[in-house]
């Protein structure tokens, strides 16, 4: 479904939830993909670098309380602006748990948008020359917005 998990400077255990007093002390945050609902853009494992609060707009990559289960954190794409809200959807179109399933999401819900991903090293995995060049050239990357999200949505 494209969960999240939060790092805000404090230990708060699995199912993190930001506080809004949390996101006036700290601006950026780092956050924890896991699902799939946002492959091949943001894979399960990748850490975000988050920018709460500020402007968002169709086509960023946003972390957002889930509209029907609010202290549960979801990272989608906002597609458009609606009269109800947001239209997100994952950038998996096989995977379920976004607009399609829930509708719009209010904009009070938006928390944050995503500028970067980062893949950590695989645990066990073989330190090879090769494997190190392959990690360091894609473990860091900008989250761009897409713009062509809305023709996606009228695709499905």
């Amino acid at each position: 479904m494209g969960l999240v998990y939060e790092w805000t400077g404090r230990s708060r255990g699995a199912g993190v939830e930001r506080e809004a007093t949390a996101a006036a002390e700290a601006p950026f945050g780092i956050a924890e993909v896991t699902g799939v609902s946002m492959v091949p853009t943001l894979l399960h494992g990748d850490r975000l670098f988050v920018r709460y609060g500020g402007r968002v707009g169709a086509g960023d990559v946003v972390v957002l309380r889930h509209p029907l289960q609010q202290d549960l954190l979801v990272v989608k794409r906002l597609a458009e602006r609606r009269d109800a809200g947001w239209w997100v959807l994952g950038d998996n179109p096989d995977a379920e748990g976004d607009s399609r399933v829930f509708g719009a999401v209010p904009p009070e819900l938006v928390l944050g948008r995503v500028l970067a991903r980062y893949r950590p090293v695989t645990p066990g995995r073989q330190r090879s020359a090769g494997v190190v060049l392959s990690w360091l050239f894609s473990a860091v990357r900008p989250v761009m917005s897409a713009r062509s999200a809305s023709r996606r949505l009228r695709a499905r």
